[in-house]
């Protein structure tokens, strides 16, 4: 797959599909007539071409609340942009990553046999995983917008999700792609350092900490993951690209995909912000917390 897929729209109204005959896209730029347009210019005028009040009242005041998954490689930025989604638009973040800590934190039954897993070295299974996705998305009602981070990872458990998600009638209707050059990803991870029982994350270049090697919000002291270094992080790029590959193309045929690309979450996230605004209820833009100098 090319570092911008084309953009597919949610099959949720037809109204949608109109974005999904759009051409490929560059960082910030998509092509029309030959032509690059910026990304905000290049919705609009997709937009209000024809029947465009129409188009907007179908997008905007018919659709449903945000469902939305980012998928992305190791340290390509999900968690901050699903931080500024969440602060921007309505919607409930639900980290796989957050969710396990926070169980095993808790010593509940699932938690305890994540552990057991993680203990052994092995993935966490797809029925721990998917037993607490689903708990999780149980707590929420048909009209809550929420965002999936770091779950799927599998085929199956992309599958079960669907089953999980047309029983609840709540079906995805949204996949970002973050595309973000692998050798930027692993100068990332070179200068990431975490604060393991919270799993927030630090990184020299673009937000360090506070005090040099201490937690901002605990003092307690700061470590790097055993994996983040180049060789083992190669090689956490190549499983991750082998299970990430056959999800793009399942969600690309379901007309849900949408791949963004740039080389910080600064580049990619104003592309967001226009695809949500266009396809969702706008956002008073006021209100925006853009977190400036992040990954």
């Amino acid at each position: 797959m090319s570092p911008a897929t084309a953009v597919a729209a949610a099959p949720v109204a037809p109204s949608r599909r109109l974005l999904s005959s759009l051409p490929t896209t560059t960082a910030n730029t998509i092509k029309i007539n030959n032509q690059l347009t910026p990304l905000s210019k290049a919705y609009s005028r997709s937009l209000f071409s024809s029947s465009s009040t129409l188009r907007m009242a179908h997008m905007v005041e018919g659709c449903p609340p945000l469902r939305l998954l980012l998928i992305g490689s190791p340290g390509a930025g999900k968690g901050t942009q699903s931080g500024r989604i969440q602060n921007n638009f309505e919607v409930s973040t639900i980290s796989s990553g957050d969710l396990l800590r926070k169980n095993i934190a808790q010593g509940t039954e699932i938690g305890k046999r994540a552990a057991k897993e993680m203990k052994n070295g092995a993935f966490v299974s797809d029925e721990v995983m998917v037993k607490l996705i689903d708990s999780e998305l149980g707590k929420l009602g048909a009209e809550q917008g929420w965002l999936l981070d770091g779950f799927p990872r599998t085929m199956t458990q992309a599958q079960t999700l669907d089953h999980t998600l047309e029983s609840l009638n709540q079906p995805l209707n949204l996949v970002i792609h973050l595309n973000v050059p692998e050798e930027v990803i692993l100068q990332r991870i070179m200068d990431r350092w975490v604060h393991i029982p919270s799993g927030r994350v630090y990184n020299m270049t673009y937000n360090p900490p506070k005090r040099a090697g201490v937690d901002d919000v605990t003092g307690e002291p700061l470590e790097r993951r055993p994996d983040d270094n180049p060789e083992t992080f190669k090689i956490r790029l190549q499983k991750h690209h082998e299970l990430t590959e056959p999800l793009l193309d399942y969600y690309k045929n379901k007309n849900i995909l949408v791949s963004l690309a740039g080389n910080t979450s600064d580049e990619i996230y104003p592309q967001i912000r226009d695809l949500l605004q266009t396809r969702f209820k706008p956002e008073d833009s006021s209100s925006e917390i853009e977190g400036q100098g992040q990954a």
